[in-house]
């Protein structure tokens, strides 16, 4: 724990919300095909800052644990460590931590919106500024809506194959 705070201590809060954008980008590349997507609120605290990506692509039932596993995936060959899974059927989450603190989270919502978290460690204070990041789609403000845009794979119905080959 001393090494984050070590660590955490030297940026501040702007700088923490920068490599979260970084942590977030990185995660929806990851997923193939793409998923459309709007920035969540940032939230600030007296030393920490949150950045929130939600997934306006609507996934269905069946792709939701694929959608889970690559991005659990991803973070894995990140170095990431999985620090707890939730795997409710109805609303599962996925929480990791990366090496210098940052944590980083995906959860599953109302009418299986994803919504992604990053969140920093205590760091300096210092103002942040909204994400620089576009959006692939419609860029909502409050509220956010439902997911509200169908692909071809992951809002069909069919579950994949267990014989087909897995993402890695």
């Amino acid at each position: 724990m001393k090494e984050h705070q070590n660590t955490s201590a030297k940026i501040t809060m702007q700088e923490a919300a920068e490599q979260q954008d970084g942590m977030l980008d990185a995660t929806l590349d990851a997923i193939k095909p793409e998923v459309h997507w709007t920035h969540g609120a940032t939230t600030t605290g007296t030393c920490d800052v949150t950045r929130r990506r939600v997934v306006m692509t609507i996934v269905s039932e069946e792709r939701r644990g694929n959608l889970l596993g690559v991005v659990q995936r991803s973070w894995e060959q990140r170095g990431y460590t999985i620090k707890s899974v939730n795997k409710s059927r109805k609303f599962p989450a996925i929480f990791a931590e990366t090496k210098d603190g940052f944590g980083i989270s995906v959860s599953v919502g109302g009418d299986g919106q994803f919504t992604f978290s990053a969140d920093s460690p205590c760091v300096k204070h210092s103002d942040v500024a909204e994400p620089t990041t576009s959006p692939n789609g419609p860029d909502y403000k409050y509220p956010i809506p439902r997911p509200n845009v169908r692909s071809d794979f992951w809002s069909s119905d069919k579950p994949i194959a267990a014989s087909s080959p897995s993402a890695s």
